[in-house]
């Protein structure tokens, strides 16, 4: 095996954690991957990865390889699509993350659509609540939801997501509907916390331009999105959602849209992704699909 190809290896290594995951990715014999990066290890004098029965990550010198490694293979990508016709089929792998109400109401469901155009790709897609590390995960770009601080990244921003004040039919039934903040000391807030243990922040609303937080009482506080629309819609209190998460429910009615004029402050939107020179044609491909599928859920930015 070449220098060139050993590196991809290690670099899927890396992203996955994992000789058994990496090489079925690269549709290659365990036994050949785990031999690359041997090899690799003894060109370069230096361990790459500590492994133990349980996971397989990188060395100090490992994580610095890594990033180095994963510029030269998007180099390489580039180089080799220089002279390429723009309409050649886009190949390779991608690696991207959303939230997860994101992935499952927005994205997966047109994601077919866009497959069937470019079928020589394949597509890793990462749903979940916590912040990835873009560049230690190995992810071509990730879709943010909310102020973005790594000055280390690059921020491409698509707009703002408008936030709606939900609450389910039964719950309204039950309490009634709020027409003014001081009829929410009588209801119920779905509490959401990034950790368990910190304390709430309330209702937000806005006055004269600023937004304000209105504490509230709540017998449920969750800290994953999937929970926090499945406690509203199982009647136990009052949610402030993302307009594109709650669409769907809303325009069906089993979602009741309620304060209109008290919206907690939109969250901005940004696609990340690490910086490189030359990013490869898939992944600006893809980015443009994404900001066009976002487009009808976000304000302008």
């Amino acid at each position: 095996m070449d220098q060139l190809q050993a590196m991809q290896v290690f670099a899927r290594v890396a992203e996955l954690s994992s000789f058994t995951r990496a090489a079925d990715s690269l549709g290659m014999p365990k036994a050949s991957a785990s031999t690359a990066v041997q090899e690799l290890e003894a060109l370069l004098g230096t361990r790459l990865l500590h492994r133990t029965t349980r996971r397989v990550q990188p060395t100090q010198d490992g994580q610095a390889f890594y990033e180095r490694v994963r510029d030269l293979l998007a180099d390489v990508d580039e180089m080799q699509s220089m002279f390429r016709d723009g309409n050649e089929a886009l190949r390779g792998r991608l690696r991207v993350d959303m939230p997860s109400s994101m992935a499952r109401s927005m994205v997966v469901p047109r994601l077919g659509e866009w497959l069937a155009q470019h079928p020589a790709l394949e597509i890793e897609v990462s749903s979940s609540d916590r912040r990835v590390d873009v560049v230690r995960e190995g992810f071509d770009c990730v879709v943010r939801v909310g102020h973005v601080a790594e000055s280390s990244l690059v921020a491409r921003r698509l707009g703002a997501m408008r936030m709606l004040n939900c609450a389910s039919r039964g719950y309204l039934e039950q309490h009634g509907e709020p027409l003014t903040l001081d009829d929410l000391a009588r209801h119920r807030l779905v509490h959401y916390v990034t950790n368990l243990g910190t304390r709430p922040e309330g209702f937000e609303y806005p006055v004269d331009g600023e937004y304000r937080n209105l504490p509230m009482t709540g017998v449920i506080t969750v800290n994953s999105i999937e929970s926090y629309q499945a406690a509203c819609a199982a009647g136990l209190g009052i949610v402030q959602v993302p307009a594109g998460a709650m669409h769907a429910q809303v325009e069906a009615g089993a979602m009741v849209e309620i304060l209109k004029d008290f919206p907690a402050e939109p969250m901005p939107v940004s696609l990340v992704y690490a910086h490189r020179r030359n990013l490869p044609r898939r992944v600006k491909v893809f980015m443009d699909w994404i900001e066009e599928v976002l487009r009808p859920y976000l304000d302008a930015p």
